[in-house]
């Protein structure tokens, strides 16, 4: 009798985890890019966030997003991909390749949508960012010599090219394996975004 039940369980949560894959369905939870987009290394599984920092549900779901990151296996490879959707969004996509020169973006990152969203803080160009990132030990002299180089200028065009190859119109977006466009709004929220990236990664690994 044991044996029966331990073999209906079983049945039955095999029956959920297909199910719950077959609810993750193409063009409609998520978008199959026509043209792949090359990642940065075929060793792992990009998983790429299209972020601004002016953006208030960007802001909403980074912490969110935070957590996803720090429990992901080393064959996962996260990539922050700052859009710029005007001219105000542009400086702060520039502090952004500026910190991640400078090795800052973990010390940074949340701190930006902090000060933006909770504080009202408003950055009006180059030295007010100088004068925030001194705070957290980047100098501002460095900071103002990266932020118009030709290393910043060059991640912004790339960074360009792949939101156009990605098809990304609105933040927060995510991209797995620079084949698969995730959003808020094709799989139901925030929480549901990451499950959806969590499938598609599965289904990338099992490619591999």
């Amino acid at each position: 009798m044991l044996k029966k039940w331990f073999a209906a369980l079983s049945l039955a949560l095999l029956a959920s985890v297909t199910a719950q894959a077959e609810e993750y369905r193409a063009n409609v939870h998520y978008f199959e890019l026509p043209f792949p987009v090359k990642t940065q290394s075929e060793e792992t599984i990009e998983v790429t966030e299209a972020f601004g920092y002016l953006c208030p549900h960007c802001n909403s779901f980074e912490p969110l997003l935070s957590n996803w990151r720090k429990a992901q296996p080393e064959d996962v490879s996260f990539v922050g991909l700052p859009v710029v959707f005007g001219r105000s969004w542009e400086p702060l996509a520039r502090a952004y390749y500026v910190a991640e020169l400078s090795d800052k973006v973990e010390d940074t990152h949340q701190a930006m949508f902090d000060a933006i969203h909770l504080q009202r803080k408003r950055f009006r160009g180059e030295d007010d960012l100088a004068g925030f990132y001194a705070d957290f030990g980047l100098p501002e002299d460095k900071f103002k010599k990266l932020y118009d180089s030709f290393a910043v200028n060059m991640k912004l065009k790339q960074g360009e090219a792949k939101l156009r190859g990605y098809e990304v119109t609105g933040v927060p977006a995510m991209v797995v394996n620079g084949k698969y466009r995730v959003t808020a709004q094709s799989a139901g929220g925030h929480k549901q975004m990451l499950d959806v990236v969590d499938y598609l990664v599965e289904k990338e690994r099992a490619a591999q």
